[in-house]
């Protein structure tokens, strides 16, 4: 088949890789326009489009996809389907009719749970047990079309956001490859409506969270330093100066909030209940470091505080 292919981040890589590797032909990629990144804040293609250019893949970047010229374009393909992952922009009603078998989403949750922009993350906070991917019609409304398949990866006490963004990645390329093949064998693909009853919806990260707060529960602490891994990166206040926690786990036991009441191969930190170990973490101006390599190079004695 004729496949479009929409799509940004490092999340869509693993999906255009696996339908380039395959039988179908993607005739188009649409991303977004490059973006300035970096000290110098040059313009820096999205990891989309450098590798739909280094398999000569036509690439199309409009800052909408509203205007007539634009949609003229995107018509002009005759494409059998239109592939997304995480692209960024809306797409018109207009477009979606435009492919012969229409369009078709992969989405980083398990459908209804968690529609939205930051489902990998809020399944992380929520303390979910395990998370996935769900290969979806496209249609207007956020995230509410029939699902076609789902793929389950379950949730580990030592999982980030970045190992669950990329164990998603496989399995959504995976299946949505299947799914191709099985609209090309049958002409259609059977779905099943979302039930409304069960849906929640994952609202875009703010920097404004990455702050922590020793009153929670060492379990939750946890789950948010971990979810904010790589970005926007939990943080607290340490001799006055903002460290970044990139790893943690909790511990039982009782301290003072933000009370420090071991080092050595971890910082053991006091919260409302239970412990936090923080494994790694970062001080301005420093790398990101080992919690026994941070001390190391560091003083820090038992009965200082976090938060401070």
């Amino acid at each position: 088949m004729k496949i479009i292919f929409a799509g940004t981040p490092e999340f869509a890589v693993s999906a255009l890789d696996a339908l380039i590797a395959s039988s179908h032909e993607v005739s188009l990629v649409l991303t977004q326009p490059d973006r300035p990144a970096g000290r110098g804040m040059k313009l820096r293609p999205s990891p989309v489009k450098e590798l739909a250019l280094r398999h000569g893949i036509a690439v199309f970047q409009p800052e909408t996809l509203k205007n007539e010229d634009v949609q003229a374009r995107i018509a002009a393909e005759n494409a059998d389907a239109m592939v997304v992952a995480a692209y960024g922009l809306i797409i018109p009603t207009s477009v979606l009719g435009m492919p012969l078998h229409g369009c078709f989403n992969i989405h980083a949750s398990l459908l209804p749970r968690w529609r939205g922009a930051a489902p990998i993350q809020r399944s992380l906070l929520a303390g979910d047990s395990e998370t996935g991917v769900t290969i979806m019609e496209v249609v207007p409304a956020l995230d509410a079309g029939a699902m076609i398949s789902r793929g389950v990866l379950p949730i580990t006490e030592s999982d980030t956001a970045q190992t669950l963004h990329d164990g998603l990645a496989t399995i959504g390329a995976t299946l949505m490859v299947q799914a191709m093949d099985q609209l090309q064998s049958n002409g259609r693909l059977a779905a099943v409506p979302q039930d409304e009853s069960l849906v929640t919806y994952a609202e875009k990260l703010s920097k404004a969270e990455a702050a922590i707060d020793w009153d929670q529960s060492a379990e939750m602490l946890s789950r948010q330093v971990r979810a904010f891994n790589p970005f926007p990166v939990a943080q607290s206040l340490l001799h006055g100066e903002v460290c970044r926690i990139w790893m943690a786990h909790a511990l039982p036991g009782r301290a003072s909030p933000g009370e420090i009441v071991a080092v050595g191969d971890g910082i053991t930190v006091g919260c409302g209940s239970g412990l936090l170990r923080i494994d790694e973490l970062q001080m301005p101006g420093g790398k990101r470091l080992k919690a026994r390599d941070f001390l190391a190079g560091r003083i820090l004695s038992i009965g200082e505080r976090f938060g401070v």
